[in-house]
C-alpha cells in the first residue's frame, strides 16, 4: 500500500490506487486538529465528471434516475441534480427528503410496504410515477386515487423467469422474493388498472440484480425485458404500444484493490442497437452504487495496534458502526495508508519502548475499529509495508452504502466528520 500520491486520477481511476493529492491535504489539515481523525471525505468534482461521463455515454431514448438510497447527503444530490432525469425514493423517509432538497426534480417511488400514507402523499404531491409492488398497493392505488379525484401513473414491478442468463453477487428476482408481481398477477392488474380511469400504466419496471459486472450478462438481461414486455403487449390488448421499461440499476463496484467494475461505456455502446431494435420502448435507469460509491473516501486515525494469540490487530478510530460496507459484503476493503505529518507520541515514562511496540514492518494485520464485537472488522489478515499509531487508513469507494446504512448509535460513539471537497 503506497503512502502517497503525485496523479490527479481520471474518472477510470479515481477509485484505484495512488490516492488524490487533495484528499491526502485534507486528510493533513484535519489530522492538526487535537482529536483522532474519523471523517468521511466526498469529492464533489470527481463525482460531476462521474455523472456527466455517464449521460454522455447514455444512447437515445435513455434517461437516468439517481437512487438516493445509496447515499442522500443534500450536497451528493445538488451536484447530480443537474445532470440525472430526476431521482428514486424508496420509502416514505426519502420522498420527504427529496421534497425538501430537491424539490423540483422528477421524483419516482419504489419500494415494497409503501404506507397508505406514503402513497397518499405522493399522489397529492403528483410524483412522476410509483412503482406497484403487489395487488394490494395497487388496490390501494385505486382507493386513493379515485377519493383524491387526482390522477396517478404507474410502473407495475415484475418479478419473472430469466432463464440460463446467470446469477450475480445479489439477485434481487429471477427467484422467489419479496420484491415485485409474479407474471401469474399481471392479468389482475390490468383489470384493475382498465377500470380506474385515474391510473395511467406508463410501463413495466425490472429490477432482478445487483452487483452487476458483466456487461454481457447485463446486456441478456436488458433484451430479455424487452422481449417480456413484447409478449404481455401481444397477449393484453388493453397494453399500448409504446411504453417505458424501467431496467433498474444493479451495475457492480468491484471492491478490490485492482477493481474490475461494470464498464459502463461499453455497455451503452452495445445497449444502442438493442435500443435502436425496438423504437417503441424507452428505456429508465435508476442508479445509485455505481454513481457515487468511488467518490467517497472513510478515513479512521490509527489508535493502537497489538499483538493477540500470534496475529497483529490495528484498531482505528471508528468501525463498521460507521462504514458497515464490509461487513454487509463480506469482503476486506481496499484501504490505503497516509502517513501522519508528524508522529505523534505516547506520554509515558515507558514512552520510546512503547512506541517502537506501536510500529509494525511488512506484517500482515487485520484491521478494526473500537466496536465492542468480534465482527467489527474492515480488513482482515491484510500485508502492511509500514504503520504506526498516528497514521491514517483511508478506504476508498466509500461514497455508497456505507454511513447511511451503518448502524451509527451502537455504543453511541461520536459521528464522524463529513467534509466536502
Amino acid at each position: 500500500m503506497m503512502t502517497d500520491a503525485s496523479i490527479e486520477p481520471s474518472i477510470e481511476t479515481l477509485d484505484k490506487h495512488p490516492l488524490p493529492p487533495k484528499i491526502i491535504d485534507c486528510i493533513h489539515e484535519f489530522g492538526a486538529q487535537p482529536s483522532p481523525l474519523c471523517a468521511y471525505i466526498y469529492d464533489l468534482n470527481a463525482l460531476e465528471e462521474r455523472i456527466k461521463t455517464m449521460t454522455r455515454c447514455l444512447p437515445d431514448r435513455t434517461e437516468l434516475f439517481y437512487a438516493i438510497k445509496a447515499n442522500a447527503e443534500p450536497e451528493i444530490l445538488a451536484v447530480l441534480a443537474d445532470h440525472v432525469d430526476g431521482f428514486e425514493a424508496a420509502s416514505g423517509g426519502e420522498l420527504n427528503w427529496l421534497q425538501t432538497h430537491q424539490p423540483n426534480n422528477p421524483i419516482i417511488f419504489g419500494g415494497p410496504g409503501k404506507l397508505i400514507e406514503d402513497l397518499n402523499q405522493a399522489i397529492q404531491q403528483q410524483i412522476d410515477t410509483i412503482h406497484v409492488e403487489s395487488l394490494v398497493e395497487l388496490s390501494r392505488i385505486q382507493t386513493l386515487s379515485h377519493s383524491l379525484q387526482l390522477p396517478v401513473r404507474v410502473f407495475l414491478r415484475m418479478n419473472i423467469n430469466i432463464g440460463d442468463i446467470g446469477s450475480s453477487k445479489l439477485v434481487m428476482g429471477g427467484k422467489p422474493t419479496p420484491f415485485g408481481l409474479d407474471e401469474s398477477s399481471l392479468s389482475q392488474a390490468l383489470d384493475i388498472i382498465d377500470s380506474s380511469p385515474l391510473i395511467h400504466l406508463c410501463g413495466f419496471h425490472f429490477h432482478l440484480m445487483s452487483h452487476q459486472l458483466s456487461v454481457e450478462r447485463h446486456l441478456l438481461l436488458m433484451q430479455r425485458y424487452i422481449d417480456m414486455v413484447k409478449k404481455w403487449q401481444h397477449d393484453y390488448s388493453s397494453l399500448p404500444s409504446s411504453l417505458t421499461i424501467n431496467v433498474g440499476g444493479g451495475l457492480g463496484i468491484h471492491y478490490d484493490y485492482n477493481p474490475q467494475h461494470f464498464d459502463w461505456e461499453k455497455f451503452c455502446q452495445q445497449l444502442s442497437m438493442i435500443v435502436e431494435a425496438n423504437p417503441e420502448f424507452n428505456l429508465r435507469f435508476e442508479i445509485g452504487r455505481f454513481i457515487t460509491a468511488p467518490c467517497g473516501y472513510y478515513v479512521m486515525e490509527v489508535l493502537d495496534i497489538k499483538q493477540n494469540l500470534g496475529e497483529t490487530f490495528v484498531i482505528g478510530h471508528g468501525g463498521t458502526h460507521h462504514f458497515r460496507t464490509p461487513a454487509a459484503q463480506q469482503h476486506n476493503h481496499p484501504f490505503f495508508i497516509v502517513p501522519c505529518s508528524t508522529i505523534k507520541t505516547i506520554e509515558t515514562e515507558h514512552q520510546e519502548s512503547l512506541t517502537d511496540k506501536a510500529a509494525i514492518t511488512n506484517t500482515n494485520a487485520t484491521i478494526v475499529g473500537q466496536l465492542c464485537t468480534p465482527k467489527d472488522v474492515l480488513a482482515q489478515n491484510q500485508w502492511i509495508e509500514e504503520l504506526r499509531i498516528g497514521d491514517y487508513l483511508v478506504f476508498t469507494l466509500a461514497g455508497a452504502y456505507a454511513w447511511n446504512i451503518s448502524h451509527q448509535n451502537f455504543l453511541m460513539h461520536e459521528p464522524p466528520k463529513m467534509v466536502f471537497l
